[in-house]
């Protein structure tokens, strides 16, 4: 068997087991909510990839779907809201009707802030999935896309600081505690 299916075994056995380790060693998100989605090509056919992050860029989910509709909005927002735990205070989207008829049917109390350029924290989180698209020259399902974008994002949550907010000598601590927080979370798988 060639090194790179070992590895690939090995990361749909572990991978799940890690990302919820390092899921559970982070602190409780930010409470205004950005949700955005974007367009992915899987096997030839166009799915949309639905994402909320958190003010501060980090992923809270994401889901992804064949539909770009209010079912895809009200399931995108439900999973987020059981996983989450809490409602958010903000909810930030773009124009796209969906959220606001998800948004109403779920009667949320938070107000819900939509504009073109007001959800440009979503849309920048959408560059790191493109770059690793890329690199694995297209997603081959979407069962495989959600896994391994499941995955990718705690370890991304883990390892990504906002760089030009900290000094140097507090990025090394940050840098010391999430190498810490790997090395036990594969410890355990």
């Amino acid at each position: 068997m060639s090194p790179m299916k070992r590895c690939g075994r090995w990361v749909l056995k572990f991978g799940p087991l890690i990302a919820r380790k390092l899921r559970q060693g982070r602190p409780r998100p930010s409470a205004r909510w950005h949700l955005d989605e974007m367009v992915v090509r899987i096997a030839g056919k166009r799915m949309y990839l639905w994402r909320a992050v958190d003010h501060e860029g980090e992923v809270l989910d994401m889901l992804v779907q064949r539909r770009r509709d209010t079912q895809a909005a009200l399931r995108l927002m439900r999973k987020l809201l059981k996983k989450q735990g809490f409602a958010p205070k903000l909810l930030v989207t773009d124009k796209l009707g969906s959220y606001g008829s998800a948004f109403r049917q779920l009667r949320l109390s938070c107000p819900h802030d939509r504009g073109l350029r007001k959800n440009n924290r979503a849309e920048n989180s959408h560059q790191v999935v493109r770059r690793r698209e890329r690199k694995m020259q297209r997603f081959k399902s979407a069962r495989s896309a959600q896994r391994f974008l499941s995955i990718h994002s705690a370890v991304h949550n883990t390892f990504n600081h906002q760089r030009h907010l900290v000094s140097r000598s507090t990025l090394r601590i940050f840098r010391a505690k999430a190498a810490a927080q790997w090395q036990d979370a594969v410890a355990v798988a």
